[in-house]
Parts: structure tokens; sequence; C-alpha cells
């Protein structure tokens, strides 16, 4: 941006050159915005690195058609292209552009927006891409998204181009039917409006191609980052535990992400709202300096009084009550479509938590409850939707108003004009046309407020996604692995106290040594803290204090009592967290055969929801199976074993001292037939009201 900042400057300094020379005030006025032009580009290596592409594009153009406004100002174009000139008001258009993109920037809401852009366009990561018909090559994911915005950019003003060309064919057609000029007719028909049309549309359907690569790129990308960002460091386990208010996490990534980039299924996202705001920003300065000089010796109606641009003025008076007006109406949407998504999403939720539980609710003949359940938050979604109907209802009526009229105050102003012979036909629908796309532009509100009320609860969203991650962050307690002389296999908790996320202290000042290799069991009363030890002991429990020493390079392994089983196959239901191809047949039927699972060793490729296939001891005997996969060298068994029945779990116990040797295993339980496993016995002893203390309890512990 330096150099480009360095090249506006000089731009700058020769317009200044040639207005002292032409004596021409445009060209000084181009000169003055050219100078704080480079002004905001050099400050622009600050700002946002998505809009830092608008800028450069700008500042870019800026240079190119002013260069070709000095030519033509020191009277050097050529003749012959004397309908090709470059008007002066182009480089001063894009001058302020530029200006503004950079003011832009320093919006809150813009910065909002920015935040979660930026981290696709800042980038380091290295891709594969391909223009066609060009083999693919190797590039910054960062210098291929830049590149297509440009390119996006830049098509959408040739489409502004083309429009204002065929505003001209227009003029000149109807010109040609009002004079019953046949020749001119078909003429300006086959020769001007076929060729620019079909150019058209080639543009348009480069640019949806363009887009929607870059679309599905983008998303990819910030859909990986959500997803590391949300599962790792146990993020996504220390959020739940938080009671943070990014609700329903899955949809903000399935659903958030594709919103905010291109609109989802509204279409309209961070993409489609810049490049289209300035699409309508070119399309109002170009069609604005023709409705300019089309309307010059416009009067005042009923008088003769002339006012230079009279219709723009109409247009930009018109265009500002009507966006002062649509959000003013429109304002509560935005809430409110905060409000749909929670809802929608916490239905969708509720069900797909049924789904997952079906057999615990029927069991408890709880289908009664769960349907008063679901019919109360789907009651949320209904309220909500006719809350959105009544703000939408006027809304709608006054958009409809707004644009009926919009179409027919150009042909009212100018008819007395036709009527009196001082306009033709082809002027009249031209300025029509030009008065119909500055009132585009200007009422960009008005037009897409229910898409930007959308918008910004998408936004809303995602942000406060961002605020419970790094929330989750800052609560974060890792135990500290260190190397204690003399010590070196053993698990050794130093003054650790835990706390509940309420801030209560349920473990206080733990100060206990877990000997490798001597199988401990810990017991004690419900809710005394035995689980939130072992979590503790994992490193996933972020509120307390102390330290923990671990073994260096030490495998540890935690059971729950309700193990997860993903969707997918057998084999990758086994295998998890590693790959399924991790594990040859033998090694999966091995362990399997070894957690009494023969009977599901044929069914290793069946692909099915086992979570609900599996009866609870099924379950955690494939928990079982994972361990005997892994061989960890500490294995904390929380209550894993307690849905089998005691012949099977003594079992169970027996495979793991046979099959893992060197793993150090401690329980959690209450049952007598797993204390004959264990050589050493641990309490949760009362240490004050609702605190507990792991102690030895010798005089009980199994020989």
């Amino acid at each position: 941006m330096k150099a480009l900042a360095i090249a506006v400057a000089l731009f700058a300094v020769a317009a200044a050159l040639v207005a002292a020379k032409a004596e021409d005030a445009t060209t000084a006025l181009l000169a003055v915005t050219a100078f704080i032009c480079a002004y905001t580009t050099h400050r622009s290596r600050h700002i946002s690195s998505y809009l830092r592409i608008f800028v450069a594009i700008f500042a870019i153009e800026l240079i190119v058609f002013g260069a070709l406004c000095l030519v033509a100002v020191l009277h050097l174009w050529p003749v012959s292209w004397a309908d090709y000139q470059i008007p002066e008001s182009l480089p001063l258009t894009v001058a302020l552009f530029a200006i503004a993109v950079y003011l832009t920037s320093f919006v809150p809401l813009v910065q909002s927006m920015m935040r979660i852009a930026d981290r696709y366009f800042d980038s380091r990561d290295v891709t594969t891409a391909r223009v066609w018909p060009f083999p693919s090559y190797r590039a910054g994911e960062h210098k291929v998204a830049t590149a297509m915005v440009v390119f996006l950019v830049l098509i959408n003003q040739a489409e502004v181009g083309i429009n204002i060309r065929l505003s001209f064919f227009s003029r000149d057609w109807f010109n040609a039917i009002q004079a019953h000029d046949a020749k001119t007719f078909w003429y300006q028909l086959f020769t001007v409006f076929m060729v620019w049309a079909f150019l058209y549309i080639f543009c348009a359907v480069v640019e949806y191609v363009v887009t929607s690569t870059l679309v599905i790129r983008w998303r990819r990308w910030l859909t990986a980052f959500y997803l590391d960002h949300w599962l790792d460091n146990h993020r996504h386990y220390r959020m739940s535990l938080a009671g943070t208010p990014a609700d329903n996490p899955d949809q903000r990534i399935s659903e958030d992400i594709s919103r905010f980039i291109d609109g989802g299924d509204v279409g309209y996202g961070i993409y489609s709202f810049t490049i289209l705001l300035i699409s309508n920003l070119s399309s109002l300065v170009s069609f604005a300096i023709l409705l300019w000089v089309l309307s010059a010796n416009f009067t005042l109606p009923g008088t003769h009084i002339a006012v230079p641009g009279f219709l723009f003025w109409v247009a930009l008076i018109y265009a500002a009550i009507g966006t002062w007006l649509t959000h003013w109406i429109g304002k509560p949407l935005v809430p409110l479509s905060f409000k749909r998504q929670r809802y929608e999403a916490d239905f969708r939720f509720s069900l797909a938590r049924l789904r997952e539980y079906t057999e615990q609710v029927a069991l408890l003949s709880g289908e009664a409850a769960e349907k008063r359940s679901l019919k109360t938050r789907f009651s949320a979604i209904v309220t909500n939707y006719f809350d959105i109907i009544a703000c939408r209802k006027r809304l709608t009526a006054f958009t409809a108003s707004y644009s009926q009229i919009s179409p027919f105050i150009p042909y009212i102003v100018s008819a007395p004009f036709y009527f009196a012979g001082k306009v033709t036909l082809g002027i009249m629908t031209q300025t029509a046309n030009a008065f119909s796309n500055v009132n585009s532009a200007l009422t960009f509100v008005v037009t897409y407020y229910v898409f930007l009320a959308d918008y910004k609860a998408v936004l809303d969203r995602l942000t406060s996604f961002d605020q419970s991650i790094e929330k989750a962050d800052s609560q974060e307690f890792q135990p500290v692995p260190m190397l204690t002389p003399g010590e070196a296999g053993n698990v050794r908790l130093v003054e650790v106290t835990l706390r509940l996320p309420d801030g209560r202290t349920i473990v206080e000042d733990a100060n206990l040594d877990l000997v490798s290799e001597i199988p401990a069991l810990l017991v004690g009363p419900s809710g005394s803290g035995k689980s939130t030890l072992f979590r503790a002991i994992a490193g996933i429990w972020p509120y307390g204090q102390g330290k923990i020493d671990l073994p260096p390079s030490a495998k540890l392994m935690l059971l729950p009592q309700k193990p997860y089983v993903p969707m997918g196959t057998l084999r990758a239901a086994l295998a998890y967290p590693a790959a399924p191809d991790q594990y040859d047949d033998a090694t999966l039927r091995t362990a399997m055969e070894a957690a009494q699972l023969t009977h599901l060793i044929d069914r290793l490729d069946a692909d099915g929801v086992w979570q609900q296939q599996l009866s609870g001891g099924e379950q955690q005997r494939l928990s079982i199976a994972r361990a005997l996969l892994e061989k960890p060298d500490w294995l904390f068994l929380d209550e894993a074993t307690t849905a089998m029945d005691e012949p099977m779990e003594a079992l169970i116990y027996q495979t793991l001292r046979q099959s893992l040797p060197k793993t150090t295993i401690v329980s959690i339980g209450h049952r007598a037939t797993i204390e004959q496993f264990h050589k050493r016995r641990l309490e949760m002893q009362p240490a004050g009201e609702g605190m507990f203390t792991p102690k030895d309890d010798v005089a009980n512990a199994a020989e």
C-alpha cells in the first residue's frame, strides 16, 4: 500500500501541474482529492485486509482513469476517439470511493464484520487453484481470494458500463420509433443491442461462476477455522460448562457461516452486500451524471425557474425520505430475526435429542412430556413468526407503495417537456431509465432492509460465538506436566482445589500421589467430586487451581460412564478417535473378543447409529475395546462398567489386567466386585460444607 500511496501522490502532483497550466477547476479539484486519497491509501495499511482490496482497486483506477483525463485536458486525446473520452468525474468518483472505504472501516458494525472476514484474507494457507483453460497451480489461499475479489469488482463495473451504453441504445431506439425510422430501428436492435446484451450475459455467467467458487472456498476455510477453534484444547467442553451465550454452536458453524458469506437461502452475505454496494455506487455515480445532464434545463413545475440537475435532486430527496421511513418501520426486525434463528435451532436440537434418547423416553412413557416440551418450543417460533409478520406487513406496505410510485415520477416530471416538444421520446425514456438507476442505488437500504436485518442477526450470532470461545479460553486451567525427581512414573496432585462452574468449591486441597502400576479405587458419596477430579487429571476441567504433575510422555485415557459412539461404521466407532484404517481387522477382532463383543465381529463395516443400536453394557464394552487398542499408560475408569452385570464386570477387569499389564488402572466405582482388582483404596472425605478431599483408606484396601 505504501508504493501505491506514493503512486497516487505522484499523480496528484501531475494533476495539480496540469490544472495550473490549463487553468481547469475540475482538474484542480481532482488533484486535491487525489492528495487526500494518497493519504488514506497510505493509512489503509492499518485497516481491514478485505477492505484494503477495494482501496487498492479504486486507487489504481484513479491513476489509470486520471491519467487518461489529463491527456484530454492537455488536448492530446485523439480526435477520432472523441466519443470514448473519459469524463473527469470518473477518476474523481473512484478517488472518493477509496476515501469512503477507508472512512467506513472505522464504523463499529463494519469492524465487527471485518474481524470475521479478515481471517480468510489474512490466512497464509497454501492451496491449489485453476483458471480454465490453464493448468492448476499452487498459491496462497489469500492471494487466490484477493484475485477473485478484484476480478469480480472489475466485472461489476464493466456491467455498469454496459448498462449505460444500453441506455443510449434505448434513447436512439425509441427516437427511431417516434420518427418511424425503420432502418435505424433494426440497425440499433441487431448491431447495438444484440452485441452489448450478449456481452452482458457473458459477464453475468462468468461473474456467477467466479462468485460461487469464491463463496465455497471462503466457506470451506472459515468452517475449518471455526471447527478448529471450537474443538481445540477442549473449548467445546469448557463452553458447555461455562454456560456461554453461544447456543447451538452446530447451527452457527453449519448455517451462520454460510449466511455470513453469501446469505445462504436468502442469497445476500458479506460478499454480496459489498460487491452489490460497490455496483450500486458505480451505477449511482454513472447514471447521476447522465441524469444531471439530461435534466439540466428542467424547471420547477408550474414555473420557469431552471434547476440544474433537477431530477437528480428529486431522486436524492425521494430516496432519503424512503430510507429513513424504511429504517423507522423495520428497526424491530433485527432482534426478531436473531430470536427466530435461536428458536428454530432450539427446536431442531430438541428433535435430534429426542431421536437420540428414544428408548429412554419410551421406557418412561415420556411421550406426553416430550410433546408438551416440543409444542412449547414451537409455540415460541410461532409467536416470533407472527411478530415478524406484523413488522414486515408494515414494511412491505411501505416498500411496495414506494416501488409502485417510483417508476412514474420521472415520466410525470418530464411529461410536460415531452408534450411541449422540448424533449424526444427517446430522451424521455433515457431520463426515466437514469432516474430509475439512481433511485435504485440511493434506495439500497429500502430494497434490502429485510435481508440486512437478517444479516445483522447472523453477524451478532457469530460475534457472540467468538466471545464465548474467548471466555472459555480466559477460564482455562491446564494441569502442568512436570517430571518429579524420584517419581518419574507417578501422577501427583499438589494443593489442587476444584470448583464448579457456579463458583462453589467441591474438591479442597487435594494432595495425592497415584503410583505407577498400583491400581487404585476411588470411592465416595455422589456429588463429592470424584468425576471432577478425574477430569482435572485428564486436563479438561477449567475451574480450579493447584498443580498436577504428569509423567513425561505418559499416555492417559479416561473412559466415562456413558461413552461417545459416533455415527458411521462399527470399525470407525471402535477405532475412535483414531482413523478407521489405523487398525487391521485381526487387531480389531482380538479387541472385540476380549471385550466380549464377539457377536458384532461380522458387522465391522456395517453403517448405523450405534448409540441407539447397542445396549448400555455393549457401549461400555466397546469403550473398553478402545482402551485395549490404545494401550494407555494410565487408564481412568469413571464408573465405566456400571451398565454390565457383576460377572461381566469382573470378566472385563480380569481382561484389562491380563491384556494391559503395564497400564495403571484408576477406577471410580461402588461395587464390591471390582475391589479385588485394585491394590489401593481412596475415599473422598468431607473437608467442609459441600467440600471433599481424597484420602487413603488403607484399612479397606484390597490386597
